[in-house]
């Protein structure tokens, strides 16, 4: 289970990021007490001093945090490093908006009068801001995050939503080379004006394919299971992937993990938390990222009794957005590594580990394969 964008704490290269300081879940805890008796459980305390989290004894888990040891700080990077792939060049972003050259070509090739916005926001946002604009005029309307994004947001009645998938085709085939970002998205939504413009389920995301040699694929081809949920699919393209199952947010996602857990299958289940990062860090809302991580910690004995004896959950994070810092961007931070199995090992401390490809070696080990980096800790537990 993937906490998005819930760093505990700064990597030693942080400062060249520009994210000297940050410290997602640290500086959560010193904005209130956050009520995370779960989590204590598990070990989060004892990963590092935390406010008013102190470490405990007698854990119910295993505990550690694990190196970001990509070029990068986005979604992609670090879900791609836990299946075993290392960046060396991070994927570009652009946080100017796109230069000339990939809009003139997008507007050419797509046959559209010009796009609106081409600038870093918040997908809710701006098509308030711009959704009126573009229902007279028909532009569609393009932005980007602090991820490595490329996406288009167009009203249903307005773009066909086949005409809109066409569009984030060709965007996805300009984006190319130096401009290969790491995700081109679909933003569909409806509504009559700015008071009521919502997104739709109809969102579809075209990534970049990941090299074969991950875990995901290991898996799939030994004849396992790999259960994506939320937005892990589109992150490997669907690759490796042999089931997706829909879900929106944090609860819906919970839910649908528990459900997951009580299916008759065996391998793999890839969840992703998206609101940490979508609903709070993005949006520097300090006291909703405490709430949320709350929610998180009041569902974690759902989630257990739901797992057979022999289930093994891992939680972590992909990266820091740590929302008491300036801006909208990711930050460069160390994951929590949380181990917990009614038949592993209790309170073991895995220490700081080389790299997120650690947890995709330890499952790969599991079920007898193995990944080109990572140093399994399954022995340990």
């Amino acid at each position: 289970m993937v906490l998005d964008s819930a760093g505990i704490g700064e990597m030693p290269d942080a400062a060249s990021w520009g994210d000297a300081g940050s410290d997602t879940i640290g500086n959560i805890l010193k904005s209130r007490k956050v009520n995370l008796p779960n989590l204590q459980q598990l070990g989060l305390g004892n990963i590092r001093p935390l406010q008013d989290l102190p470490a405990i004894e007698n854990l119910i888990g295993n505990y550690g945090k694990c190196t970001l040891k990509s070029n990068g700080k986005d979604t992609t990077t670090g879900h791609w490093e836990m299946a075993g792939i290392i960046l060396k060049k991070a994927f570009p972003t652009f946080p100017e908006g796109f230069p000339p050259r990939i809009i003139d070509e997008f507007v050419a090739q797509s046959r559209v009068p010009g796009v609106l916005g081409n600038v870093p926001a918040s997908g809710t946002e701006i098509i308030k801001q711009l959704g009126e604009e573009h229902l007279k005029t028909g532009k569609p309307i393009v932005y980007t995050s602090a991820d490595s994004v490329f996406q288009i947001a167009a009203h249903e009645e307005i773009v066909p939503i086949d005409r809109l998938y066409e569009m984030c085709e060709i965007a996805r085939k300009i984006l190319d080379g130096e401009d290969k970002v790491g995700r081109v998205i679909a933003r569909p939504f409806i509504g009559a004006n700015a008071e009521n413009f919502k997104r739709t389920e109809n969102r579809h995301d075209y990534a970049v394919p990941p090299p074969r040699e991950n875990l995901l694929i290991e898996l799939s081809e030994k004849g396992l299971d790999v259960v994506c949920i939320g937005k892990v699919a589109s992150i490997y393209d669907s690759m490796g992937v042999t089931q997706e199952l829909t879900a929106k947010n944090n609860e819906q996602t919970i839910n649908v993990t528990i459900q997951a857990f009580n299916d008759d299958t065996k391998g793999l289940i890839f969840t992703n938390l998206v609101d940490f990062d979508m609903l709070y860090g993005h949006r520097r809302d300090v006291e909703g990222y405490a709430k949320a991580l709350e929610h998180f910690d009041s569902r974690l004995p759902e989630i257990y009794d739901s797992m057979n004896d022999d289930d093994l959950l891992i939680i972590t994070a992909d990266h820091g957005n740590d929302p008491t810092q300036k801006g909208s961007d990711h930050t460069r931070e160390y994951t929590p590594l949380l181990v917990f199995g009614k038949n592993a090992k209790q309170g073991v401390n895995l220490g700081t580990r080389q790299s997120l490809s650690d947890i995709g070696q330890t499952i790969a080990e599991n079920f007898g394969v193995k990944l080109l980096d990572g140093v399994s800790f399954l022995n340990e537990i």
